[in-house]
Protein backbone atom coordinates (compact mmCIF):
# COMPACT_ATOMS: atom_id res chain seq x y z
CA UNK A 1 0.00 0.00 0.00
CA UNK A 2 1.25 3.47 -0.78
CA UNK A 3 2.62 5.29 2.24
CA UNK A 4 0.74 8.52 1.51
CA UNK A 5 -1.69 8.51 4.42
CA UNK A 6 -5.39 9.01 3.86
CA UNK A 7 -7.42 11.33 6.06
CA UNK A 8 -8.15 9.32 9.16
CA UNK A 9 -11.70 8.25 9.91
CA UNK A 10 -10.95 8.67 13.63
CA UNK A 11 -11.61 12.42 13.78
CA UNK A 12 -14.60 14.76 14.23
CA UNK A 13 -16.74 14.34 11.14
CA UNK A 14 -20.49 14.35 10.71
CA UNK A 15 -20.61 13.02 7.15
CA UNK A 16 -21.92 9.44 6.81
CA UNK A 17 -19.23 6.76 6.86
CA UNK A 18 -19.73 3.88 4.42
CA UNK A 19 -18.68 0.68 6.18
CA UNK A 20 -18.32 -2.76 4.57
CA UNK A 21 -18.05 -5.73 6.93
CA UNK A 22 -16.63 -8.83 5.27
CA UNK A 23 -17.59 -11.81 7.44
CA UNK A 24 -16.21 -15.34 7.08
CA UNK A 25 -17.63 -18.61 8.33
CA UNK A 26 -15.86 -19.59 11.52
CA UNK A 27 -16.07 -16.10 12.96
CA UNK A 28 -17.46 -15.51 16.45
CA UNK A 29 -20.98 -14.10 16.60
CA UNK A 30 -19.74 -11.82 19.40
CA UNK A 31 -17.07 -10.33 17.12
CA UNK A 32 -19.69 -9.66 14.45
CA UNK A 33 -22.08 -8.09 16.95
CA UNK A 34 -19.31 -6.00 18.56
CA UNK A 35 -18.46 -4.54 15.16
CA UNK A 36 -22.00 -3.84 14.01
CA UNK A 37 -24.22 -3.09 17.00
CA UNK A 38 -22.41 0.02 18.28
CA UNK A 39 -22.75 1.55 14.81
CA UNK A 40 -26.44 0.64 14.67
CA UNK A 41 -26.99 2.14 18.12
CA UNK A 42 -25.18 5.33 17.13
CA UNK A 43 -27.50 5.70 14.13
CA UNK A 44 -30.56 5.23 16.36
CA UNK A 45 -29.34 7.65 19.01
CA UNK A 46 -28.50 10.42 16.53
CA UNK A 47 -31.53 9.79 14.36
CA UNK A 48 -29.29 9.76 11.29
CA UNK A 49 -27.52 7.11 9.23
CA UNK A 50 -24.04 8.29 10.13
CA UNK A 51 -22.69 4.77 9.76
CA UNK A 52 -23.95 3.34 6.48
CA UNK A 53 -22.90 -0.27 6.95
CA UNK A 54 -23.46 -3.46 5.01
CA UNK A 55 -22.44 -7.07 5.62
CA UNK A 56 -21.02 -9.21 2.82
CA UNK A 57 -19.35 -12.57 2.39
CA UNK A 58 -17.01 -13.91 -0.28
CA UNK A 59 -19.71 -16.16 -1.75
CA UNK A 60 -22.80 -14.06 -1.12
CA UNK A 61 -24.11 -16.81 1.13
CA UNK A 62 -24.69 -16.37 4.89
CA UNK A 63 -21.57 -16.88 7.01
CA UNK A 64 -21.88 -19.61 9.64
CA UNK A 65 -20.52 -18.43 12.99
CA UNK A 66 -18.87 -20.72 15.52
CA UNK A 67 -22.07 -21.07 17.55
CA UNK A 68 -23.99 -22.20 14.46
CA UNK A 69 -25.96 -19.01 13.91
CA UNK A 70 -25.74 -17.74 10.32
CA UNK A 71 -25.04 -14.10 9.59
CA UNK A 72 -27.28 -12.77 6.84
CA UNK A 73 -25.41 -10.80 4.18
CA UNK A 74 -26.48 -8.34 1.54
CA UNK A 75 -24.36 -9.94 -1.15
CA UNK A 76 -20.92 -10.93 -2.37
CA UNK A 77 -17.75 -8.97 -1.55
CA UNK A 78 -16.91 -6.69 -4.46
CA UNK A 79 -13.58 -4.86 -4.31
CA UNK A 80 -14.87 -2.22 -6.72
CA UNK A 81 -17.63 -1.14 -4.32
CA UNK A 82 -17.32 2.23 -2.67
CA UNK A 83 -16.35 2.01 1.00
CA UNK A 84 -14.74 4.31 3.53
CA UNK A 85 -14.03 1.54 6.03
CA UNK A 86 -13.59 -2.19 5.44
CA UNK A 87 -13.71 -4.58 8.41
CA UNK A 88 -12.56 -8.20 7.88
CA UNK A 89 -14.03 -10.49 10.55
CA UNK A 90 -12.78 -14.07 10.70
CA UNK A 91 -12.07 -16.87 13.16
CA UNK A 92 -11.31 -20.52 12.60
CA UNK A 93 -10.18 -21.68 9.18
CA UNK A 94 -8.57 -18.49 7.89
CA UNK A 95 -5.87 -20.52 6.12
CA UNK A 96 -8.60 -21.79 3.78
CA UNK A 97 -9.82 -18.29 2.92
CA UNK A 98 -6.57 -16.61 1.88
CA UNK A 99 -7.15 -17.10 -1.84
CA UNK A 100 -5.40 -14.99 -4.45
CA UNK A 101 -8.77 -13.47 -5.38
CA UNK A 102 -9.46 -12.37 -1.80
CA UNK A 103 -6.01 -10.95 -1.23
CA UNK A 104 -6.05 -9.07 -4.53
CA UNK A 105 -9.52 -7.75 -3.65
CA UNK A 106 -8.36 -6.50 -0.26
CA UNK A 107 -5.38 -4.76 -1.83
CA UNK A 108 -7.62 -3.15 -4.42
CA UNK A 109 -10.24 -1.88 -1.99
CA UNK A 110 -7.49 -0.63 0.37
CA UNK A 111 -6.35 1.76 -2.34
CA UNK A 112 -9.68 3.59 -2.30
CA UNK A 113 -10.97 3.01 1.25
CA UNK A 114 -9.88 5.36 4.02
CA UNK A 115 -9.39 2.51 6.51
CA UNK A 116 -9.06 -1.27 6.32
CA UNK A 117 -8.70 -3.60 9.25
CA UNK A 118 -9.09 -7.04 10.73
CA UNK A 119 -10.97 -8.37 13.73
CA UNK A 120 -9.54 -11.38 15.55
CA UNK A 121 -8.28 -13.81 12.84
CA UNK A 122 -9.30 -11.30 10.18
CA UNK A 123 -5.95 -9.71 10.97
CA UNK A 124 -4.24 -12.70 9.32
CA UNK A 125 -6.06 -12.05 6.05
CA UNK A 126 -5.27 -8.34 6.12
CA UNK A 127 -1.61 -9.20 6.78
CA UNK A 128 -1.48 -11.81 4.00
CA UNK A 129 -2.71 -9.10 1.63
CA UNK A 130 0.43 -7.12 2.57
CA UNK A 131 -1.50 -4.32 4.26
CA UNK A 132 0.28 -4.63 7.61
CA UNK A 133 3.86 -4.56 6.34
CA UNK A 134 5.73 -1.89 8.27
CA UNK A 135 2.67 -1.27 10.45
CA UNK A 136 1.81 -1.92 14.09
CA UNK A 137 -0.94 -4.49 14.61
CA UNK A 138 -2.46 -6.98 17.00
CA UNK A 139 -4.44 -10.20 16.82
CA UNK A 140 -6.04 -12.58 19.30
CA UNK A 141 -3.60 -13.45 22.09
CA UNK A 142 -3.77 -17.18 21.22
CA UNK A 143 -2.18 -16.41 17.84
CA UNK A 144 0.24 -13.67 18.85
CA UNK A 145 3.46 -15.70 18.73
CA UNK A 146 2.65 -17.46 15.46
CA UNK A 147 1.42 -14.22 13.89
CA UNK A 148 4.67 -12.43 14.75
CA UNK A 149 6.68 -15.28 13.25
CA UNK A 150 4.59 -15.29 10.07
CA UNK A 151 4.83 -11.52 9.53
CA UNK A 152 8.24 -10.31 10.72
CA UNK A 153 7.72 -6.98 8.96
CA UNK A 154 4.79 -6.15 11.25
CA UNK A 155 5.21 -4.59 14.68
CA UNK A 156 3.01 -7.08 16.58
CA UNK A 157 1.71 -5.74 19.87
CA UNK A 158 -0.31 -7.42 22.63
CA UNK A 159 -2.70 -4.44 22.76
CA UNK A 160 -6.47 -4.83 22.75
CA UNK A 161 -6.67 -2.90 19.48
CA UNK A 162 -4.20 -0.96 17.35
CA UNK A 163 -4.74 1.88 14.89
CA UNK A 164 -1.79 2.68 12.64
CA UNK A 165 -2.63 5.19 9.95
CA UNK A 166 -5.23 3.71 7.58
CA UNK A 167 -5.15 0.22 9.13
CA UNK A 168 -6.65 -1.04 12.37
CA UNK A 169 -6.64 -4.42 14.09
CA UNK A 170 -8.49 -5.86 17.06
CA UNK A 171 -7.80 -8.87 19.27
CA UNK A 172 -11.36 -10.10 19.81
CA UNK A 173 -14.97 -9.27 20.63
CA UNK A 174 -14.58 -6.96 23.62
CA UNK A 175 -11.67 -4.99 22.10
CA UNK A 176 -13.72 -4.60 18.91
CA UNK A 177 -16.54 -3.03 20.90
CA UNK A 178 -13.93 -0.68 22.43
CA UNK A 179 -12.61 0.12 18.94
CA UNK A 180 -16.07 0.98 17.63
CA UNK A 181 -16.79 3.16 20.66
CA UNK A 182 -13.51 4.95 19.96
CA UNK A 183 -14.61 5.48 16.36
CA UNK A 184 -17.97 6.87 17.50
CA UNK A 185 -16.34 9.09 20.13
CA UNK A 186 -13.75 10.38 17.65
CA UNK A 187 -16.36 11.27 15.02
CA UNK A 188 -19.46 12.24 17.02
CA UNK A 189 -18.18 13.16 20.47
CA UNK A 190 -18.14 11.73 23.96
CA UNK A 191 -21.85 12.27 24.63
CA UNK A 192 -22.93 9.99 21.77
CA UNK A 193 -20.31 7.39 22.72
CA UNK A 194 -21.56 7.34 26.30
CA UNK A 195 -25.15 6.96 25.10
CA UNK A 196 -24.11 4.01 22.92
CA UNK A 197 -22.24 2.39 25.81
CA UNK A 198 -25.30 2.89 28.02
CA UNK A 199 -27.53 1.08 25.53
CA UNK A 200 -25.50 -2.05 26.16
CA UNK A 201 -24.82 -1.29 29.87
CA UNK A 202 -21.18 -1.44 28.80
CA UNK A 203 -18.53 -0.15 31.17
CA UNK A 204 -15.29 0.38 29.26
CA UNK A 205 -12.55 -0.06 31.85
CA UNK A 206 -9.57 -0.85 29.62
CA UNK A 207 -7.39 1.27 27.36
CA UNK A 208 -6.52 0.28 23.80
CA UNK A 209 -2.92 -0.33 24.81
CA UNK A 210 -3.78 -2.64 27.73
CA UNK A 211 -2.35 -6.09 27.08
CA UNK A 212 -4.76 -8.87 26.23
CA UNK A 213 -4.88 -11.28 29.20
CA UNK A 214 -4.88 -15.05 28.82
CA UNK A 215 -7.36 -15.20 31.69
CA UNK A 216 -10.13 -12.61 31.62
CA UNK A 217 -10.64 -11.82 35.29
CA UNK A 218 -13.36 -9.23 34.84
CA UNK A 219 -14.32 -7.73 38.18
CA UNK A 220 -12.17 -10.27 40.01
CA UNK A 221 -9.35 -7.72 39.89
CA UNK A 222 -11.27 -5.62 42.37
CA UNK A 223 -12.19 -8.41 44.78
CA UNK A 224 -8.86 -9.98 45.67
CA UNK A 225 -5.79 -8.39 44.14
CA UNK A 226 -3.61 -11.21 45.49
CA UNK A 227 -5.54 -13.79 43.46
CA UNK A 228 -5.55 -11.60 40.36
CA UNK A 229 -1.84 -10.89 40.69
CA UNK A 230 -1.05 -14.59 41.11
CA UNK A 231 -3.01 -15.56 38.01
CA UNK A 232 -1.30 -12.83 36.00
CA UNK A 233 2.08 -14.16 37.14
CA UNK A 234 1.11 -17.67 36.05
CA UNK A 235 -0.05 -16.61 32.60
CA UNK A 236 3.14 -14.60 32.10
CA UNK A 237 5.21 -17.73 32.81
CA UNK A 238 3.49 -20.45 30.81
CA UNK A 239 6.67 -21.62 29.10
CA UNK A 240 8.82 -21.55 32.25
CA UNK A 241 6.44 -22.19 35.17
CA UNK A 242 7.24 -20.56 38.48
CA UNK A 243 7.22 -22.66 41.66
CA UNK A 244 4.07 -21.99 43.66
CA UNK A 245 6.24 -20.69 46.50
CA UNK A 246 7.70 -18.11 44.10
CA UNK A 247 4.21 -17.07 42.95
CA UNK A 248 3.19 -16.65 46.59
CA UNK A 249 6.27 -14.60 47.43
CA UNK A 250 5.72 -12.26 44.47
CA UNK A 251 2.06 -11.89 45.46
CA UNK A 252 3.14 -10.96 48.97
CA UNK A 253 1.66 -13.95 50.79
CA UNK A 254 2.79 -17.28 52.19
CA UNK A 255 2.24 -20.47 50.16
CA UNK A 256 -0.38 -21.59 52.70
CA UNK A 257 -2.26 -18.29 52.40
CA UNK A 258 -2.14 -18.49 48.61
CA UNK A 259 -3.54 -22.01 48.74
CA UNK A 260 -6.39 -20.84 50.95
CA UNK A 261 -7.12 -17.94 48.59
CA UNK A 262 -7.29 -20.27 45.58
CA UNK A 263 -9.38 -22.89 47.33
CA UNK A 264 -11.87 -20.27 48.52
CA UNK A 265 -12.11 -18.39 45.21
CA UNK A 266 -11.58 -21.08 42.57
CA UNK A 267 -11.98 -24.38 44.41
CA UNK A 268 -8.57 -25.86 43.65
CA UNK A 269 -4.94 -25.46 44.65
CA UNK A 270 -2.64 -22.96 42.94
CA UNK A 271 -0.60 -25.85 41.49
CA UNK A 272 -3.67 -27.54 40.01
CA UNK A 273 -4.90 -24.27 38.53
CA UNK A 274 -1.48 -23.48 37.07
CA UNK A 275 -1.28 -26.92 35.43
CA UNK A 276 -4.79 -26.52 34.00
CA UNK A 277 -3.86 -23.09 32.65
CA UNK A 278 -0.84 -24.55 30.85
CA UNK A 279 -2.76 -27.54 29.52
CA UNK A 280 -5.53 -25.31 28.16
CA UNK A 281 -2.89 -23.27 26.35
CA UNK A 282 -1.45 -26.53 24.99
CA UNK A 283 -4.87 -27.73 23.86
CA UNK A 284 -5.37 -24.58 21.78
CA UNK A 285 -2.03 -25.21 20.06
CA UNK A 286 -2.88 -28.88 19.48
CA UNK A 287 -6.28 -28.12 17.94
CA UNK A 288 -5.72 -24.84 16.11
CA UNK A 289 -2.16 -25.19 14.80
CA UNK A 290 0.23 -27.70 13.28
CA UNK A 291 3.02 -26.88 15.73
CA UNK A 292 4.98 -30.10 16.53
CA UNK A 293 4.13 -31.71 19.85
CA UNK A 294 7.68 -31.29 21.17
CA UNK A 295 7.46 -27.54 20.53
CA UNK A 296 4.05 -27.35 22.22
CA UNK A 297 5.54 -29.15 25.23
CA UNK A 298 8.34 -26.58 25.43
CA UNK A 299 6.01 -23.62 24.92
CA UNK A 300 3.76 -24.75 27.77
CA UNK A 301 6.46 -25.58 30.29
CA UNK A 302 6.82 -29.35 30.12
CA UNK A 303 10.26 -30.94 30.44
CA UNK A 304 9.69 -33.41 27.60
CA UNK A 305 7.15 -34.45 24.99
CA UNK A 306 6.48 -37.65 26.97
CA UNK A 307 5.72 -35.73 30.18
CA UNK A 308 3.45 -33.39 28.23
CA UNK A 309 1.65 -36.30 26.55
CA UNK A 310 0.93 -38.00 29.88
CA UNK A 311 -0.37 -34.83 31.51
CA UNK A 312 -2.49 -34.03 28.45
CA UNK A 313 -4.00 -37.53 28.38
CA UNK A 314 -4.77 -37.40 32.09
CA UNK A 315 -6.63 -34.12 31.61
CA UNK A 316 -8.39 -34.61 28.26
CA UNK A 317 -8.72 -38.38 28.00
CA UNK A 318 -6.39 -39.03 25.07
CA UNK A 319 -2.89 -38.23 23.89
CA UNK A 320 -2.39 -34.90 22.11
CA UNK A 321 -1.63 -36.58 18.78
CA UNK A 322 -4.98 -38.42 18.92
CA UNK A 323 -6.72 -35.27 20.09
CA UNK A 324 -5.41 -33.39 17.05
CA UNK A 325 -6.65 -36.10 14.68
CA UNK A 326 -10.07 -36.01 16.29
Amino acid sequence: MARSEKTTIFRPEHAPLKVTLLVFSGASIMCVASAIDPLRAANRITGETLFDFKIVSMTGEPAATTCGLPVAVSGRFDASDEADMVVVIAGFGTQNYATSALLAGLRRIARSARAVGGVEAGTWLVARAGLLEGRAATTHWEDMEDFAAAFPGTDVRPDRYVIDGPVFTSGGASPTFDLMLHLIRSRLGMAVALDVASVFIYDQSRAATDAQPLVSLGRLDGYDPRLAHSIRLMEQHIDQPLPVASVARRAGVTPRTLENIFRKSIGETPGAYYLRLRLNAARRLVVDTRVPMADIAARTGFSSAATFSRAFANSFGEAPSQFRKG
